[in-house]
């Protein structure tokens, strides 16, 4: 029961981070292995699990969802189905571990992108933002890690969207949906896995969809300054989390 009880509250805080800025499978992840599950069953459970608050956090937020200025939400929609639907096909047929190690690494480089982006890059009327195959690769490649593995999906995504010409608070939205997307295509494979928890499942998904609600609404209303401070922040925690994690193990 104690493990439950840790399980939910961590599910809702991934709700309401995911909503902000992504990661929140990195707090499902482990909260569900405290269950008994193994990293391969979290995985894959937790995927599934934060579905439905994604889903119901990119509701909430879609008056913020926009097009990039070369680029459409459109296409964007079609790149994230199918890097999803790729990735969540590697993650059955590859070790885990790959991307294991690569996860820190990807979530140190986008937070730096993404302060660099907002903070440090300077912004001139004749300067060229991130060109639309840029994005293309950058949402693809996103999309295929996402549908593998997922953790910092979001602050990958807010690093190339805000690159890209968004501002934080569209990109953060925009991100939320397109999470949902490339997250709709491993769900509909990960159903059929026999290594789906379903009681640890419902659990999570209630307290994502609570806190993503709880999130949706901080979006709408912080001051954009102080919501790219605390994404930044929180990649950075992220990232020595992971490498903690990794050298730990």
């Amino acid at each position: 029961m104690i493990t439950f009880v840790v399980l939910f509250i961590a599910a809702f805080c991934a709700g309401i981070q995911n909503a902000l800025a992504g990661g929140g499978s990195f707090l499902t992840f482990p909260a569900l292995m405290l269950t008994g599950l193994d990293a391969r069953a979290a995985n894959i459970t937790s995927t599934i699990a934060l579905f439905p608050g994604q889903i119901t956090t990119g509701f909430a937020g879609r008056k913020n969802v926009s097009n990039l200025p070369q680029l459409s939400f459109k296409a964007l929609f079609v790149i994230s189905l199918i890097g999803g639907i790729l990735g969540a096909f590697l993650l059955l047929v590859t070790p885990v571990s790959i991307f294991e190690f690569l996860v820190p690494w990807l979530v140190l480089f986008a937070t730096f992108v993404f302060l660099w982006g907002n903070f440090f890059r300077k912004i001139q009327e004749n300067s060229k933002p991130l060109g639309p195959m840029g994005a293309i690769i950058a949402q693809f490649a996103i999309s295929v890690y996402g549908g593998y593995f997922g953790g910092g999906i979001g602050i990958l995504m807010l690093a190339a969207l805000t690159i890209a010409g968004l501002d934080v608070r569209k990109a953060g939205a925009t991100k939320n949906v397109l999470a949902g997307v490339m997250n709709a295509s491993a769900v509909l494979i990960f159903l059929f896995s026999k290594d789906v928890a379903w009681t640890q499942v419902m659990v999570a998904s209630i307290a994502s969809i609570a806190g993503g609600q709880l999130g949706a609404f901080v979006l709408k209303r912080v001051n954009e300054k102080i919501l790219r401070i605390c994404i930044i922040i929180l990649g950075f925690g992220l990232a020595i989390g992971l490498f903690i994690r990794a050298h730990g193990s």
